[in-house]
């Protein structure tokens, strides 16, 4: 069986063996967080395989198991707005968002194998795949109410389309799933042990995905919490109110998730959860995010929210407004109208 490997930039390594070809992001000190290079080599990679009839199968994973893809590389976009280079890294994050785009609509089957840490850009490169796959290792989590973003990545659109108020809660919380409550959300299709993704590829190099997967079981459907119930409010303040009513563990880890997060990207995630649910695509959803992204770059917030997070790491972000009583409705929706250079 013959093994061929295509000549890229270090950061996307490539494989193909069989009628397989391998995708395996190699940032392992950034935990393989999505940047434009990062980007752009896996859509060289899907340019070449696109011609090439041989692979007829994508299998796309992180070259460590750490981390699948922790999400899009926050400090390189905070370099860039601090040094006045908003527009051109917008630009950048908006090819970043094509490729995910095209992995999405891609021609042949693509696996992801979202094994470890898969947060944000992670998800737009994996949680889009024909085949999705988590394991007992796997973190997801759309966080970045934290940082003063809002869901993108194509996030918005699975967020939307889980079932009850679930994705609504994770929307404003950034909280963590667990590999279950993944597939039974819809960001996930199948839950396996991570010592058997080796066997699985070998099994991918001649088979295809709807054959492989036929024998996997399915998850149990993870119970509803309590706590999505809280989200059926007409706004987010009500939400709340029934939210602080609620005792136990996991009430309070919502609160504080929420007590730390940004007040304008809480109510813009909010609003934008709700729009969600009413596009009929997935593209639709991408085209709101990045209407979403391109505004809130351009306010304190998300800088102070990287800066206290990331680079000072004091996790003592000084919000803009600090409060979610003086978050301005009508800024909100300014951020859904289209931007002007």
């Amino acid at each position: 069986m013959t093994e061929t490997h295509l000549s890229l930039t270090p950061v996307v390594l490539t494989q193909q063996k069989g009628h397989l070809g391998r995708i395996i992001l190699n940032r392992p000190r950034q935990l393989n967080a999505v940047d434009y290079e990062m980007a752009c080599g896996i859509g060289r990679v899907l340019d070449a395989w696109e011609q090439d009839l041989s692979v007829r199968v994508i299998v796309l994973q992180g070259g460590e198991a750490r981390a699948f893809c922790a999400g899009g590389d926050l400090k390189a976009i905070y370099a860039h707005i601090a040094r006045g280079e908003t527009a051109e890294i917008y630009q950048k994050m908006l090819a970043t968002y094509a490729v995910m785009r095209r992995i999405a609509a891609f021609s042949r089957p693509v696996v992801s194998l979202m094994d470890g840490i898969a947060m944000g850009g992670g998800i737009g490169l994996g949680g889009h795949a024909a085949y999705r796959v988590v394991t007992e290792r796997s973190v997801l989590a759309m966080p970045e109410t934290g940082i003063g973003l809002t869901p993108d990545a194509g996030g918005s659109w699975i967020l939307s389309r889980a079932p009850g108020f679930f994705g609504l809660r994770l929307a404003v919380t950034g909280g963590v799933m667990t590999p279950q409550q993944a597939v039974t959300s819809g960001f996930a299709d199948y839950l396996m042990q991570s010592d058997t993704l080796p066997a699985l590829v070998s099994e991918l190099e001649h088979r295809m995905p709807e054959d492989v997967f036929a024998a996997v079981p399915h998850v149990v459907p993870a119970r509803a919490s309590e706590l999505d119930a809280c989200f059926d409010a007409p706004d987010l303040p009500s939400a709340l109110e029934k939210l602080a009513c609620i005792s136990g563990e996991e009430a309070q880890k919502d609160r504080d998730l929420i007590a730390r997060a940004c007040p304008f990207s809480l109510c813009l995630s909010w609003e934008a959860w709700h729009r969600a649910r009413t596009l009929p695509a997935l593209a639709d959803a991408f085209s709101q995010e990045e209407c979403l992204v391109g505004h809130l770059l351009r306010r304190h917030d998300f800088s102070e929210g990287v800066r206290s997070r990331l680079i000072d790491r004091d996790n003592t972000p000084r919000w803009s407004p600090s409060v979610l009583d003086a978050v301005n409705d009508e800024e909100i929706m300014q951020c859904f109208e289209a931007l002007h250079e």
